[in-house]
């Protein structure tokens, strides 16, 4: 991509979550986006074809960073046991804290209620793929268990955002694994 593409699809991602402070996602209107962009209104047309549109493509840009973090810890290994993955292996967290600004706007608001459920499945649909990666010899529905987790670690998102993201994402991280330490030793 264009670096001034890039330059000006970022300024309307910042005019965006600047607004979002101020207003709801309802509220807003393009020559809002412009003009704190600024940015003319073709421009943002030559781009997108409303606001809707421009949040989708921040979500989607968001989804694909948030697969990448979450496979980070794996990309380059043949064999991967959950108990061996140290905090400073988990990514997760620190996608989310570069992303804070977007994370807390989606999750205190109504923007796009389908929000949660698009991170729960892009996360669980990531586990799926571990497990057919990295088959171990659970006798737990594999289906279930995927939906737990992803459910669980986008909990420990939102509880992240309500808290003003008080913790380090190296703290999030720890305590994942305490987390999942537990609940595997109790099984």
């Amino acid at each position: 991509m264009d670096r001034r593409v890039k330059k000006t699809k970022k300024a309307f991602n910042q005019a965006l979550f600047t607004l979002l402070d101020q207003k709801t996602f309802q509220q807003i209107t393009i020559t809002d986006i412009v003009t704190e962009a600024d940015v003319n209104r073709g421009t943002f047309y030559k781009h997108y074809r409303d606001k809707e549109e421009l949040l989708d493509s921040i979500i989607e840009e968001i989804l694909m960073d948030l697969k990448s973090a979450y496979q980070d810890p794996y990309l380059h290994t043949s064999h991967f046991s959950i108990q061996t993955l140290t905090p400073s292996m988990i990514k997760i967290f620190d996608h989310v804290y570069h992303h804070q600004a977007f994370y807390r706007q989606v999750i205190k608001s109504t923007i796009r209620p389908s929000f949660q459920n698009q991170v729960c499945d892009v996360i669980r649909e990531l586990i799926l793929d571990d497990v057919a990666s990295f088959p171990d010899s659970s006798e737990a529905n594999l289906q279930l268990l995927a939906t737990y987790q992803a459910h669980a670690i986008f909990g420990m998102i939102v509880f992240w955002a309500e808290e003003d993201f008080s913790h380090s994402p190296a703290y999030m991280s720890e305590q994942l694994l305490y987390i999942i330490h537990a609940k595997t030793q109790q099984v």
